[in-house]
């Protein structure tokens, strides 16, 4: 198969689909891969990295599309990239349709195979395509948070782990998935005093478990979180449903309820935000205040430390890459359940139910 790997063009995205290594392995399959030039400089690998690899380099991300049988990406795909896209080409990256209509209809229209990697899914119900990402956004919410909390940038002027004599930050975050514990792993070895809050007593059990003591639970409903946003500097939001969009658990109104200089960092944005007044940003941009609470929601949080985010991406991805290329996209997910969840739209059709409830199209496809 030729498999193609085009610069990413959202707006500061510096990942790149695959790393050299990966290149390599699916070459060893003699596979062609053809990878636009600079393509993987903004995470540190080279030209010549990827021409020892054995990939071709082509100049321009037309031909990148124009030749390749499966891209593979980082995200989805941009309105500049919408007509490059092929009838029956395989699209392999993280689309979260359920947060954007023009995405889904534009991939409609175009007829390619897309197989979204935030839903495919293991038979515990665990997403290993999603997982590293979600740890990186996850340690870095805390990251980004603890630095708009400073005073320069209108937060509330609060150093999450406290000094001596001074009560350290508090920090709540909402969703007890992968986003929620390594968030609350971060802040709580900042120091920071942490409420951790789901639906799922299981996953509350397991943090109880796991976590030290200045980490606590409770059970998430709108009572308690109306309570503890009134006294929590910063807000993580990490809550998920598995391709639909994110439930708003904090709504306007309740931002009234904040202390001013309170940061929400909405990590839940790819899928519509689990805040109501969550709107997309970017690195360049990545904050705005509204009712004297600042927002920080960058799409594409992972993209800030590309180094580290494509390695890890492609240490999950790589296996599916290749069982794609080496079988076809119609043997390798009717052979792989796992891999088959992550079909969401397959030649016009949408095949996965949640888009199809997102934007309440059930008639339009019965």
């Amino acid at each position: 198969m030729i498999v193609g790997i085009p610069k990413e063009i959202k707006n500061n995205e510096s990942r790149v689909g695959m790393t050299p290594a990966g290149v390599f392995e699916l070459v060893k399959n003699n596979h062609t891969v053809c990878v636009q030039s600079n393509a993987g400089e903004g995470s540190g690998f080279f030209n010549s990295d990827y021409k020892q690899a054995g990939a071709v380099i082509l100049d321009t991300i037309d031909q990148v599309y124009a030749m390749s049988e499966m891209i593979v990406k980082v995200k989805e795909p941009i309105a500049e990239e919408y007509d490059l896209i092929q009838e029956g080409q395989i699209v392999f990256t993280y689309f979260h349709f359920a947060s954007s209509e023009t995405l889904t209809k534009a991939m409609i229209k175009q007829k390619a195979i897309c197989i979204a990697y935030e839903t495919v899914e293991d038979k515990d119900g665990s997403l290993p395509l999603l997982t590293p990402m979600s740890e990186v956004a996850g340690r870095m919410a805390i990251q980004q948070g603890a630095k708009y909390l400073e005073k320069p940038v209108k937060g509330r002027g609060v150093l999450l782990g406290g000094v001596p004599g001074v009560a350290p930050g508090k920090v709540l975050v909402l969703g007890a998935g992968v986003v929620g514990i390594q968030a609350a792993k971060m802040a709580a070895g900042l120091g920071a005093h942490v409420t951790i809050m789901d639906i799922n007593m299981k996953r509350l059990r397991y943090v109880n478990d796991v976590m030290p003591p200045h980490v606590v639970t409770e059970f998430s409903n709108e009572f308690n979180i109306r309570k503890h946003i009134k006294t929590h500097d910063l807000i993580i939001g990490g809550v998920l449903l598995k391709g639909a969009k994110a439930p708003n658990l904090i709504t306007k109104d309740m931002l009234k309820e904040m202390r001013p200089g309170t940061v929400i960092v909405d990590v839940a944005v790819d899928q519509g935000g689990c805040v109501e007044t969550t709107r997309p940003t970017t690195h360049e941009d990545p904050i705005y205040i509204i009712d004297d609470v600042v927002h920080y929601s960058v799409a594409n949080m992972p993209g800030a430390v590309p180094y580290t985010s494509t390695m890890a991406l492609t240490n999950v991805t790589l296996p599916y890459a290749l069982k794609l290329a080496n079988l076809g996209w119609k043997a390798a997910c009717d052979k792989d359940e796992t891999l088959r969840k992550g079909l969401n739209i397959i030649e016009g059709k949408v095949v996965y139910e949640e888009i199809i409830e997102a934007f309440g199209w059930e008639e339009v496809f019965k």
